[in-house]
């Protein structure tokens, strides 16, 4: 996927006053923040302790990334005496060769997929694409996407930025068949159009919430079956994780489960939560005959042992962009790559370089919604702030920013010669009011037009704070 977070600003705005999109944003909102936080409450009232619960989660995680070359390592070797294959990938152009080279082993011809960010990062789809290979969405939400040719919006909900209207009539353009508007008439036709692929793949594909080390098992967590028949009925099954996504035992597996359903849909439990072990025996009767585990760095391995690595605990639950007000107003696409939101706001400079996402460490009130939320305490605010810092010492940023400090600079010296300061600060106050033009509002500051573009800057009454108060010395005197 083509990372088109250097355009931040620019689409935040367009997408700023689209109204269609605020109402689906506002509609979307509602449901994820009051089901958490009913699923909460639930959990408390039975006598559970969420907020414990939240830093067990944070224990396994950070267990995991303080020894993460050992539980990988076991994770490698259960799953291979288990049957299963375990490659390793660099980045994203390296998991589709592997993907394409395991498709062409096999003599696939056609792939189905379970929702996979992962995926979404090394754009497979387009990989097995070029090499004849037909590569279809089976998560409902992913696959309107991949009808409408666009990208997710959403981690968990990809289709969020979409209403009834506009999927029927995607179904009609591409299902060729009568136009339909009743939710269960049009998600039925789904199904009838997507079975003929579940029966007709050689290859599932999928990502994985967890990677069990102790069993050399994927956990997945979906509300479709579609996650089953991907993973059961083609003889190859690939599972395309990032290595962070290890976790030691199936005991550490039943805690993050009472997590991530809670904080993502609301729910105590997914409606489908497999654990996929090994591959088909002589006594089983579905399941793949070939699995491929593709474990991925892209950019995470470098995190490990840096300030960063707190964001290595994300379970891609998707509540801090549930819960952000920034998110909330401009959507998933207006970040420019495959995570959104406060996560995204970290993961996308981190991954693929501040200079390719300048804006997004700014894209934040730092209101720590998202932190409170975070099931497993990732301190997302602190991680922003750090990155704002690292750009800073750095020098990387938009041409803005570097004019910005540029006049912070200019302040700073100023601010360090009283009479410096004292005189140009006469000049501005005057300049200001003079450009006010007799209001007591001025609608653009010329040397920053940015400060007034979407709010009006109060004039000054065209004397310092030391003139005002001379005078009224004097006047006492």
């Amino acid at each position: 996927m083509e990372v088109r977070s250097i355009e931040f600003k620019q689409r935040a705005s367009e997408r700023a006053i689209d109204g269609s999109l605020q109402g689906k944003l506002k509609t979307a909102k509602g449901l994820f923040v009051g089901g958490r936080a009913r699923a909460v409450a639930r959990f408390d009232a039975e006598g559970g302790d969420f907020e414990a619960l939240r830093d067990v989660g944070r224990g396994i995680r950070d267990e995991v990334l303080d020894n993460l070359d050992v539980w990988l390592e076991t994770f490698e070797q259960n799953a291979t005496a288990r049957g299963a294959t375990v490659l390793w990938a660099r980045d994203g152009a390296e998991i589709s060769r592997l993907v394409v080279e395991i498709a062409q082993r096999h003599g696939v011809k056609k792939a189905i997929k379970s929702k996979s960010m992962l995926s979404e990062e090394a754009g497979l789809n387009e990989a097995l694409e070029a090499v004849g290979v037909a590569s279809i969405e089976t998560d409902l939400g992913e696959y309107i996407i991949q009808l409408a040719k666009e990208p997710p919006s959403h981690i968990i909900a990809p289709a969020i930025h979409k209403n009834k209207e506009e999927v029927a009539d995607l179904f009609e353009q591409h299902h060729h068949k009568p136009r339909k508007t009743e939710i269960a008439e049009m998600t039925r036709e789904a199904r009838e159009v997507l079975r003929s692929h579940f029966v007709s793949a050689d290859m599932g594909i999928t990502g994985g919430n967890f990677l069990v080390a102790e069993t050399g098992s994927v956990a997945l967590v979906t509300n479709e079956g579609n996650g089953r028949m991907v993973t059961t009925m083609p003889k190859v099954h690939v599972a395309v994780v990032g290595v962070e996504k290890v976790i030691p035992t199936l005991n550490d597996l039943a805690a993050l489960l009472r997590l991530l359903p809670r904080s993502a849909t609301g729910q105590t439990i997914s409606n489908y939560v497999s654990l996929l072990t090994g591959v088909k025996s002589e006594a089983d009767r579905d399941g793949a005959e070939h699995l491929y585990y593709i474990l991925v760095d892209n950019g995470r391995v470098g995190l490990v042992g840096s300030e960063f690595q707190e964001m290595l605990r994300c379970i891609r639950c998707g509540a801090c962009m549930n819960h952000c007000p920034v998110y909330q107003t401009i959507g998933g696409h207006a970040y420019g790559w495959v995570y959104p939101g406060p996560m995204g706001s970290v993961l996308t400079p981190l991954y693929t370089g501040l200079d390719k996402a300048p804006d997004l460490p700014h894209a934040a009130t730092l209101c720590n919604q998202c932190g409170v939320v975070c099931p497993v305490k990732i301190p997302l605010p602190e991680l922003l702030r750090k990155l704002r810092e690292k750009q800073v010492q750095t020098g990387v940023g938009t041409a803005t920013a570097k004019a910005e400090r540029r006049a912070l600079k200019l302040w700073g010296f100023a601010a360090r010669n009283p009479r410096l300061y004292a005189f140009g600060a006469r000049i501005a106050t005057r300049y200001l009011k003079w450009l006010a033009g007799g209001k007591d509002r001025i609608q653009v500051l010329t040397m920053v037009p940015e400060w007034t573009k979407g709010r009006d800057f109060p004039a000054p009454e065209g004397k310092t704070f030391r003139e005002l108060y001379a005078q009224r010395a004097a006047r006492r005197r």
